[in-house]
C-alpha cells in the first residue's frame, strides 16, 4: 500500500530525544526552512497537496510530531507545552537555528510555547485549527478534553482516526493514505494521543497568558465552518498575539484538505514576505 502514497518528498525516519521520528524533506535546497507539524489524526501526508507550492521558495521538513503519525511517542511528550519544548529539539536536530514553522491543530499550541520560549528561533509562525481555551472547544473534541485517562484504550483506534477524516473531510481521501491515517491511530495510539487534549484544561490557561509576550509574526488560518474548533478559538489569538494576521477559509476543521489550493497560497504569500507586514 505504501507505493500508492502521493509524493512529499523524501520520506525517513530519525531518532530525536530517544524517539522515532517519521519526517518528510522536500522544496528548495535554499532559503529559511519551514518545519511543518502534522494535524491529528493525520499524518505528514495531510500537507499532500500543499508542499509543492510552499515549497517553491522554502526548504520544508514535514514530521509527525511524537505520539501523532507514524512516530513514536512516550507519556512525557503528550501535552502541549511539553511538545513545544521536543519542537526546540527538532530544530536543533535538523540544524535549523533560525526557520518558518507550520502547525495546524494540535502543532497550533506546541509551537506558540516553543516562541514564547524561545523566540529568536522562529522567523513566523502559521497557526489555527487548534482549540485555544477548553471552553470554546465543540462537538466531539469536547468530549476528548473531558474523558477520563484510559477511556478510549479498549476502542478500534484506528477506526475512530480514519473514520473522523472520511466524515470531515469535502474531497476523497486517496486510500493509501487513509490507511497511513488508519495505521497512525491504531490499537492504543489513539488513546495515547488523546492524553494532549486532555492537557489543555492545565495548559492553555497557562498559554493564554503567554500569548501577548509573543513577538513573532503569526498567520492563524483556519476554516470558517469548523465544527469542533469554530473561529473564536483563532480570533482568540488574533486579539492576543500582537503581530498576528487572522484568514478564514471557506471549509471544515481540516481545512488543508478542504481547501488545499486557498491554504497554500496564503501561506506561500506569507512566507514571501507577508509575514515582515506584520
Amino acid at each position: 500500500m505504501s507505493g500508492d502514497l502521493p509524493d512529499i518528498g523524501s520520506v525517513k525516519t530519525t531518532q530525536i530525544d530517544g524517539l522515532q521520528i517519521r519526517f518528510a524533506r522536500t522544496g528548495r535546497a535554499d532559503g529559511i526552512p519551514v518545519l511543518l507539524t502534522s494535524p491529528w489524526p493525520e499524518s505528514i501526508y495531510a500537507f499532500r497537496d500543499v508542499l509543492s507550492e510552499i515549497g517553491k521558495s522554502n526548504p520544508l521538513i514535514a514530521i509527525d510530531l511524537p505520539g501523532f503519525g507514524r512516530s513514536e511517542g512516550r507519556p512525557g511528550v503528550m501535552s502541549p507545552e511539553s511538545m513545544g519544548s521536543f519542537i526546540l529539539v527538532a530544530a536543533q536536530h535538523f540544524g535549523f537555528k533560525r526557520m518558518h514553522a507550520i502547525g495546524p491543530d494540535v502543532g497550533t499550541l506546541a509551537l506558540l510555547f516553543a516562541a514564547a520560549r524561545a523566540p529568536t528561533v522562529f522567523e513566523s509562525l502559521v497557526v489555527g485549527s487548534g482549540a485555544t481555551s477548553p471552553e470554546l472547544a465543540a462537538g466531539g473534541l469536547k468530549d476528548l478534553i473531558a474523558s477520563k485517562p484510559g477511556a478510549l484504550a479498549e476502542e478500534d483506534g484506528g477506526k475512530i482516526g480514519a473514520g473522523f477524516v472520511s466524515q470531515s473531510a469535502k474531497r476523497k481521501t486517496p486510500p493509501a493514505v487513509l490507511e497511513d491515517y488508519r495505521l497512525s491511530s491504531a490499537g492504543r495510539r489513539f488513546e495515547d494521543a488523546t492524553n494532549f487534549v486532555r492537557a489543555y484544561t492545565r495548559d492553555l490557561p497557562r498559554l493564554k497568558e503567554l500569548l501577548p509576550n509573543i513577538a513573532t509574526p503569526v498567520l492563524i488560518i483556519a476554516g470558517k465552518n469548523d465544527p469542533i474548533v469554530p473561529p473564536a478559538n483563532g480570533q482568540l489569538l488574533a486579539d492576543r498575539i500582537p503581530h498576528s494576521r487572522h484568514i478564514l477559509l471557506e471549509g471544515g476543521h481540516l481545512i488543508w484538505e478542504d481547501a488545499p489550493e486557498e491554504y497554500a497560497a496564503n501561506i506561500a504569500s506569507w512566507l514571501g514576505g507577508g509575514y515582515l507586514s506584520v
